[in-house]
């Protein structure tokens, strides 16, 4: 039987006891799901502030969560939540996801907290988040996953920290206006993604068509390419983000090239059809590759023709990246690209 355990506890301030942005309810409930029991049942019958708690072990089942300052909690890598077997039942599995937090298309769900558990294996995306606000993610190991480890669409204000995103189909990390659409850039209203780790991923994180976003502290190697910033020529253009203190090294998996994107191998830093975003105070280190976007820090016009403009590159260390640790291939744009510890340059004299 699934217990329910209610605390009746004060909260102290909305942002820690009653999840960033939701209201702070009277008091709080504890929902403890063991293996073999329903998380979808106990999210259904948990209120704003309330914990869904998953004691360790695996759960072969999808969960969705479209209630505001719901927890879902693990107790760490060992709660495994991975797919059930035989027909998808739910949203979520329909959605070929582990976990999908979604708000509805005039109102976003917020202050959903998702922590502690990892999810594997599923055939689109671990974490599926769209219309969110406020989400945040915190140790969630995201692996194996044919398409994604964790994704978020429509989304703004979300904290994404601590989390591992490994061995995923395309991105460990992806961040978008609209997955499935095309548009012009939506702002995120400041999105982080921060001290986390994604290897051997096709890409560690793609952020495509999205705006004011800070990417800081984070390991990433291993994958095909390490951040890529994807605009096109909708408006507003991707970009007005920050790309800072992160270690971005080998990423030297071979991604071959598909209908819409080129090989991909040994790429760092990646901006492509992108405006007004700084690259600073990374290490960049050992991405080699003979791919046209290989490189350390690398600009590149993007595939429908749209430049990178005012963008800022500087106080990088950056070595043993090929063909170059720092190329542009733009011209007749500016882009501020400085004061980097490098050894070469395409075209020379960046360095």
């Amino acid at each position: 039987m699934m217990k329910l355990q209610v605390t009746a506890i004060a909260c102290a301030t909305a942002a820690l006891a009653c999840g960033i942005g939701a209201a702070a309810p009277a008091h709080s409930a504890r929902h403890e799901v063991r293996p073999g029991e329903s998380i979808q049942k106990a999210v259904d019958a948990a209120r704003a502030g309330d914990t869904v708690a998953l004691a360790a072990g695996t759960y072969r089942q999808s969960v969705t969560i479209t209630k505001p300052g719901i927890t879902l909690e693990g107790a760490g890598p060992r709660t495994v939540i991975s797919p059930a077997a035989g027909t998808a039942q739910g949203t979520c599995a329909r959605l070929g996801a582990g976990v999908c937090v979604l708000g509805t298309g005039t109102k976003a769900v917020d202050g959903v907290r998702v922590r502690a558990l990892t999810v594997s294996g599923f055939s689109k995306n671990g974490l599926w988040a769209s219309g969110t606000d406020h989400l945040v993610l915190d140790r969630v190991v995201a692996e194996k996953n044919k398409v994604r480890g964790i994704a978020a669409e429509k989304s703004v204000r979300s904290v994404i920290t601590h989390v591992t995103a490994r061995d995923n189909g395309d991105a460990g990390v992806f961040v978008t206006n609209l997955a499935n659409a095309e548009g012009g850039a939506a702002d995120t209203h400041g999105t982080v993604v921060e001290d986390s780790t994604f290897t051997g991923n096709a890409t560690g994180l793609t952020l495509r068509r999205v705006r004011h976003l800070f990417v800081r502290g984070n390991d990433v190697s291993a994958n095909c390419a390490g951040v890529f910033v994807v605009g096109d020529e909708s408006k507003p253009l991707a970009g007005a983000m920050t790309i800072s203190h992160n270690r971005i090294h080998e990423n030297n998996k071979f991604c071959p090239a598909t209908a819409r994107l080129s090989a991909v191998q040994g790429a760092g830093i990646v901006l492509t059809g992108a405006e007004d975003t700084v690259i600073r105070d990374n290490s960049v280190t050992g991405n080699a590759g003979t791919a046209p976007m290989s490189g350390g820090i690398v600009l590149f016009k993007s595939f429908v023709g749209v430049h990178n403009s005012h963008n800022t590159v500087r106080d990088n260390v950056l070595d043993g990246n090929k063909p170059a640790d720092l190329a542009n291939g733009e011209t007749g744009t500016v882009n501020a690209i400085d004061h980097n510890e490098c050894s070469a340059s395409l075209p020379a004299g960046m360095c």
